[in-house]
């Protein structure tokens, strides 16, 4: 995760305690507007999560969920209406293969039904910030509907006669 955008909360790895750390973070009205706008929401009223990060080995997992209340637009009528976001989060977080080794790896090959594998660590840190939003626009649906909304097509319309019916009338006179 990068400390890049509109909500960071930057966690030095390297100062976790052996058993853990839980923490929570919670947007402030700039911040909660400015994640509105990057991701195309009416408001986001209230943004916040819960997360444990513990030590794996050489990495981090970090656990918890995130807790959103939001307006979206419906795509059939819209018109603005609250969504509540509520998703678990558990991530892996390791620092990337060329920081580990000291040299760039080349090509890596992975197996489609492989575990993903584990975020970077940038700079030392986790951006708790960028991961809450991250989880929230992944929950967010992309084509949002208001409960009980419904299409209703627009009625048929014949389509007006075309200019080349009559070409084809005269095509079929001389064929």
């Amino acid at each position: 995760m990068t400390t890049e955008g509109s909500f960071s909360r930057p966690v030095k790895v390297d100062a976790l305690p052996r058993d853990g750390l839980m923490q929570t973070v919670e947007a402030t009205p700039p911040e909660r507007a400015a994640v509105a706008e990057q991701q195309d929401l009416v408001d986001v009223a209230k943004l916040t999560a819960t997360f444990l990060l513990k030590r794996t080995g050489k990495g981090v997992r970090v656990t918890g969920a995130v807790h959103a209340e939001v307006t979206q637009t419906c795509v059939v009528t819209l018109e603005p209406f609250p969504v509540m976001v509520d998703e678990s989060v558990d991530v892996r977080f390791a620092k990337p293969a060329e920081e580990r080794s000291g040299r760039r790896t080349q090509v890596e090959t992975v197996a489609l039904d492989a575990e993903d594998p584990p975020d970077p660590i940038v700079d030392g840190r986790i951006d708790l910030g960028a991961l809450t939003v991250e989880f929230l626009a992944l929950a967010l649906d992309p084509y949002p509907r208001k409960p009980d909304a419904e299409f209703t097509p627009p009625p048929m319309v014949e389509p007006a006669e075309s200019p080349f019916v009559v070409l084809a009338e005269i095509a079929k006179k001389k064929g």
